[in-house]
């Protein structure tokens, strides 16, 4: 990468293959951050030696594995919040469009060695149930759309639970920081019309 690229804007987000990266890019984003971040700033002065046993990294990678569908429960609803006034007298049909966009990524990923097929699959079934849930209520803020995770998202951090204090409110607040840049920066690249008959033209058996 030059030395200018950093300056450059990241492209148009004009169709249902570019919006899937999106999802993909940010969910794992919201994953693995959170997760890195809180372990090192529990750990202090010890967090250079903490990544480097291989314990935590082996819990690191299923806590990341496991938060990767919370990460695209938010960001899926992130994107039905952008996309809901331009199609919003046919709402459920946009809901079910995301709803398998959003499980044909997680589908994008072979089974982490991890975790196994077993808690793999389970873990897709709740994405499926958690999805299904974005069309019962009206959109919500981004600032709001943590809230139903926050809790599941906390317990999965690969810190021991006596160690944790009280810390569940400032991973929501992270969360909540972290879904507002998400939403700002789809915003700014969303071409909502473009992407709106892309994925309208998605076939929705892509979900089963």
């Amino acid at each position: 990468m030059g030395i200018f690229d950093i300056f450059r804007r990241r492209p148009a987000i004009r169709d249902a293959s570019a919006l899937a990266d999106f999802v993909d890019q940010n969910a794992a984003f919201v994953a693995q951050k959170g997760i890195y971040e809180y372990s090192r700033a529990r750990a202090g002065h010890y967090s250079k030696v903490l990544f480097r046993e291989k314990e935590f990294r082996e819990a690191s990678d299923r806590a990341r594995w496991r938060a990767y569908p919370l990460g695209l429960a938010m960001v899926a609803e992130l994107v039905e919040g952008v996309l809901f006034p331009a199609r919003a007298e046919d709402r459920q049909a946009q809901v079910d469009a995301i709803r398998a966009l959003t499980l044909s990524v997680f589908d994008r990923h072979p089974v982490p060695p991890a975790l196994g097929a077993d808690e793999w699959r389970t873990l897709r079934d709740d994405l499926e149930r958690n999805l299904a849930r974005i069309g019962l209520h009206p959109p919500k803020r981004a600032m709001d759309v943590p809230a139903p995770y926050a809790e599941a998202y906390f317990n999965l951090m690969p810190i021991h639970a006596s160690l944790r204090g009280r810390d569940e409110p400032t991973v929501h607040n992270y969360l909540r920081v972290t879904t507002c840049n998400i939403q700002d920066e789809l915003t700014r690249r969303i071409d909502v019309a473009a992407a709106v008959e892309s994925l309208r033209a998605q076939r929705p058996s892509a979900a089963a």
